[in-house]
């Protein structure tokens, strides 16, 4: 895993999922709770796989495009 995003997953707000696989990596664990639900990682890398796709997922929502309304009117041309 890339250190970046394990610096964004150790930023997110706690008992947040990202922030829950951030703790169990670095704690070296592979078992995550979250949300009442428990996780069983085959290994650190599997773990570090899966912040990897919580941080591109987040990414994605945040570069969709603004949407703009456009208007026409046929009014005042002749």
């Amino acid at each position: 895993m890339t250190p970046d995003i394990l610096a964004w997953a150790l930023a997110q707000p706690a008992g947040s999922r990202a922030a829950a696989l951030a703790a169990a990596y670095t704690g070296g664990t592979t078992r995550v709770t979250f949300d009442g639900r428990t996780v069983e990682y085959r290994s650190l890398d599997e773990l570090g796989r899966a912040l990897a796709v919580l941080r591109a997922a987040e990414n994605t929502a945040a570069r969709r495009p603004p949407v703009t309304l456009a208007s026409f009117s046929r009014e005042g041309s002749q």
